[in-house]
């Protein structure tokens, strides 16, 4: 029987050893002492490579253990977002999750400390490699620290012979860290190099059962036992018949897949990619993710390579580790059409195409509740004669509606601000809703941020998964100079939310300043892509006819086809025209849904505020005008794929 969480069907490979919280610094040129902020990734070896080749399109999993508290669950639900398969992670009740600190000082110099003190990963045992979950797999990869202790040792050997009886391959990836075998000392985590007649004895009892081995020159040497390189491949040689690749670091890697002869260069080698060196740390487990999808994909060893030297460039290019590895849409962008930047986290198509292909959920459809309404309610309060503290409470109630129409469903969100829906953010959160948030000064035009000019601290402090949504008030025939400033300030907003790791919804509303023709909307996108803009939605008013919808979509597909979407805004419209511009957009599949404000909360908010009705009628008021609009959706979807 398969573990808990694992999927039954065919594995490419397992990896096996460690799995850890890197915490990465944040600010580069300095020494770990005066790091003042860090960045969290998964991290550790056999992670590493789990996610990098699920990110290259093999079905991948990983053997370790994690603990029983937030970073390992963090671990956990980063693989399940990666389309790691999960099975094979076992919760330590135990101990604790291994964590990582590391800092890029220099061009040189990356210190790192080990926080792996009866971790987590290093109980790892035998009774831990479940035999049907391993004959799933087509390879497994075996990790070089996880032969250092007898119980670590003992599970990598049972999966290797699991692995053999079932004909899988078994590859080695000798990731040598000399203070994890105790050669060194706790702010050693850098070293890569302690020659240890034990730990090369050890090593090679493992070289004969392997069909793949990859080192560095140092690794090859700790494995082999041997004082150089050349001497340590025909070592190696002797007791296995494996593929054996040689990294290099910039010049690559050489393999070698019989023979080895007096010349060390008479190997096998793939492309090179000259490129500036940023940070070395993960760039072997990027390597290793590249030539497992080559290799097991049934590329020729060549091909292997390139793909191999291609990945290591991504990741040496880029500071963190699991984070930076290179989707293979990326990659194939990359190797088709190179780059003109040496440091590649410059080359912002690379990176744009790397946001789009990573992001942490997919979003067929998006149907929201939209409340980021502030000066509307503020009037609508007044009106009433209501303080304005009772936004804040109406808010909530808005959220427990959407919670009500949703009934389960995952496609539902909710738009709300910071000045009257902090609290409700955390109830929003907790029902799994999609959440976007404003940033525009309401009605301001030219666009003006609320709060903060600063636009990139306040976005900074907020949660990974809220999205940025900014109101544009934008027609492409206004004033070239109003053009032109809105633009730039909707640039800066673009490049803040680059920056945080966080995506953009820009609402475009263009008919409250002009006229709505066909092309309007089509021609005021266009002018944004060409300033540099690529949000990953766009909220549009809706429009008169399919040929409108057909142009922006056009646009969006020309300009940037990783765009998550479109979802139309309601303007305060009846339900009857909203329900038939959900009809004129049927045609138009990057229309994802909808997000909706007053058509569902105005007449529930006018006669909660007045007094006139209570919570639970608001509530059920509003789940019953969302669900209306939900079902019309929902036709309109079903007549799209009739």
């Amino acid at each position: 029987m398969a573990p808990a969480g694992a999927d039954s069907g065919t594995l490419d490979v397992i990896t096996i050893g460690r799995s850890s919280v890197d915490l990465y610094g944040q600010q580069i040129g300095s020494r770990l002492e005066d790091i003042a902020s860090f960045a969290k990734s998964v991290g550790g070896c056999p992670s590493n490579i789990a996610i990098g080749t699920a990110r290259l399109g093999l079905k991948s999993a990983v053997l370790t253990r994690v603990g029983d508290e937030q970073m390992g669950r963090f671990i956990r639900e980063q693989m399940g977002r990666e389309g790691v398969d999960t099975g094979a992670i076992v919760t330590d009740g135990e101990r604790l999750t291994a964590l990582v600190l590391l800092s890029v000082e220099n061009e040189t110099t990356f210190p790192l400390i080990f926080y792996r003190e009866n971790c987590a990963d290093m109980a790892l045992c035998e009774d831990d490699v479940d035999e049907t979950f391993f004959r799933r797999a087509r390879a497994i990869v075996v990790t070089g620290t996880h032969f250092s202790k007898p119980n670590t040792d003992a599970a990598q050997k049972k999966a290797i012979r699991i692995a053999k009886a079932s004909g899988a391959k078994v590859c080695f990836d000798i990731d040598y860290r000399p203070n994890l075998w105790g050669l060194a000392g706790h702010d050693a985590g850098e070293s890569r190099y302690i020659a240890s007649e034990a730990v090369s004895r050890h090593l090679k009892t493992v070289l004969p059962d392997c069909d793949l081995i990859v080192g560095t020159e140092e690794e090859i040497m700790i494995a082999a036992g041997e004082s150089d390189v050349l001497a340590s491949l025909k070592a190696i040689r002797a007791i296995s018949a494996a593929t054996i690749v040689l990294k290099r670091g910039p010049m690559g890697c050489i393999v070698y897949d019989g023979p080895i002869s007096d010349d060390l260069e008479a190997g096998i080698v793939g492309q090179g990619f000259p490129i500036e060196v940023y940070n070395v740390l993960g760039a072997g487990d990027a390597f290793m993710s590249g030539f497992l999808r080559g290799w097991l994909g049934g590329e020729d060893l060549s091909t292997a390579a390139t793909w191999a030297n291609a990945c290591g460039a991504f990741a040496v290019s880029r500071l963190l580790c699991s984070p930076e590895s290179p989707t293979f849409e990326e990659l194939q962008y990359f190797l088709k059409l190179g780059s003109p930047h040496r440091a590649l986290r410059k080359d912002e198509a690379l990176n744009h195409i790397h946001r789009a292909t990573t992001r942490r959920k997919h979003w067929p459809s998006l149907v929201a509740l939209a409340i980021d309404h502030r000066s509307q309610l503020e009037e609508m309060a007044a009106e009433a004669g209501a303080d304005v503290s009772r936004i804040a409470v109406f808010k909530t109630l808005a959220v427990e509606a959407a919670r009500q129409a949703a009934a389960g469903r995952d496609d539902f969100g909710m738009l709300l601000d910071e000045t009257y829906g902090r609290t409700a953010f955390d109830a929003a959160a907790k029902a799994g809703f999609w959440i976007g948030r404003p940033v525009e000064k309401p009605g301001s035009r030219p666009l003006a941020f609320e709060h903060r000019r600063d636009i990139g601290s306040q976005l900074v402090e907020w949660p990974v998964d809220h999205v940025i949504k900014c109101l544009c008030f934008y027609h492409p025939d206004d004033p070239a100079d109003l053009k032109r400033e809105q633009a730039e300030t909707l640039a800066r907003l673009y490049e803040a939310s680059r920056r945080v790791g966080r995506e953009l919804l820009i609402e475009i509303i263009a008919g409250k300043h002009g006229r709505l023709s066909d092309d309007t909307v089509a021609r005021a996108l266009q002018e944004l892509y060409d300033a540099g803009i690529k949000p990953e939605w766009w909220k549009l008013e809706p429009q008169a006819s399919s040929r409108a919808f057909a142009g922006i979509s056009e646009v969006i597909a020309r300009e940037d086809p990783w765009c998550r979407g479109i979802v139309l805004l309601g303007l305060d419209a009846p339900t009857q025209e909203l329900e038939a511009a959900f009809s004129a957009a049927a045609d138009a599949p990057l229309v994802k849904g909808f997000a909706v404000g007053r058509t569902i909360f105005g007449d529930a908010a006018r006669r909660w505020m007045r007094g006139e009705i209570d919570d639970a009628a608001a509530v059920a008021d509003m789940t019953q005008r969302f669900r209306t609009l939900v079902e019309a959706w929902d036709r309109a979807r079903r007549a799209r794929a009739a």
